[in-house]
């Protein structure tokens, strides 16, 4: 498949004539969902009468972006398996290639399980969780048109509107008064809540994926995104206007939001802020 030209509407050269890179997207859905409380993996859980890895994969799919989808399932899931080969009848007359992987044990091992199905011709992925289910079309496009105009690592970003503190926990002599006490306050106008999809030129991120290869659980534990990898290389990550709506659902609470999003009067997909 060959790249194509689109003028990059909201990248660091909005107007110009940019060259897309040929995309896939990784769909992280092997989360055991244990916090949501309904005793099956995340990706099954309903909302708004479907299971949350439908809204994701509608999502992708109706942002044009992808070339492939690599969708990382919880091992030995054919329930979520059934699901997707469903999915993909429904774009017999077009749309990406799916493929699906399982998932490792953790979510570096999820995502390295699908690196390795991409195709070939693949240049840059983005690495979206299927948490993120309701994460609006203009998102992806905001990420590919940075990976586009040069960006080799880009993330969705958002203001915390929160006052941050950082914390250590008490001396044993003041532990009856609480378990923490506060050591700093972090400038809350340079912090940014990170979203998904995270993309990536394929081959820095291959590279940062084998430079912790060899990681002990601990610090296997420490890496929360795909971002941070790259970090380690000394590459630039750049960030563009996440959005709202695409919480990630974790518990409870996020998942009665997330059907609330979608029985607005707009639906979730074209609010943004």
């Amino acid at each position: 498949m060959s790249a194509t030209e689109f003028s990059a509407g909201s990248g660091p050269e909005a107007g110009a004539r940019a060259v897309s890179p040929v995309v896939a997207v990784v769909l992280v859905a092997a989360g055991s969902g244990q916090r949501l409380g309904y005793g099956m993996p995340k990706a099954r859980v309903p909302l708004g009468g479907e299971p949350i890895l439908m809204h994701a994969l509608r999502g992708i799919v109706a942002a044009g972006v992808a070339q492939q989808v690599c969708i990382a399932l919880p091992a030995g899931d054919s329930a979520l398996r059934r699901m997707c080969d469903d999915f993909k009848a429904e774009l017999v007359d077009g749309g990406p290639l799916l493929t699906v992987v399982d998932g490792g044990a953790t979510r570096a091992d999820s995502v390295r399980s699908a690196l390795e199905a991409l195709e070939d011709a693949t240049q840059a992925v983005l690495v979206h969780d299927a948490a993120r289910a309701l994460t609006p079309e203009s998102v992806f496009h905001r990420v590919v048109d940075s990976l586009a105009a040069g960006a080799l690592a880009v993330i969705p970003v958002i203001p915390v509107v929160d006052t941050v503190k950082t914390v250590e926990a008490t001396t044993d002599e003041d532990a009856r008064i609480a378990p923490e006490v506060v050591v700093g306050t972090a400038p809350r106008e340079k912090l940014r809540a990170v979203q998904t999809p995270q993309g990536f030129d394929l081959a820095t991120l291959l590279k940062a994926h084998r430079e912790v290869a060899g990681f002990d659980e601990a610090q296997a534990a420490a890496i929360t995104d795909d971002a941070m990898l790259v970090e380690r290389l000394g590459v630039p990550v750049h960030a563009v206007r996440g959005a709202s709506q695409s919480l990630k659902i974790t518990t409870p609470l996020d998942l009665i939001i997330a059907e609330g999003l979608l029985e607005g009067p707009l639906g979730a997909r074209w609010v943004e802020g």
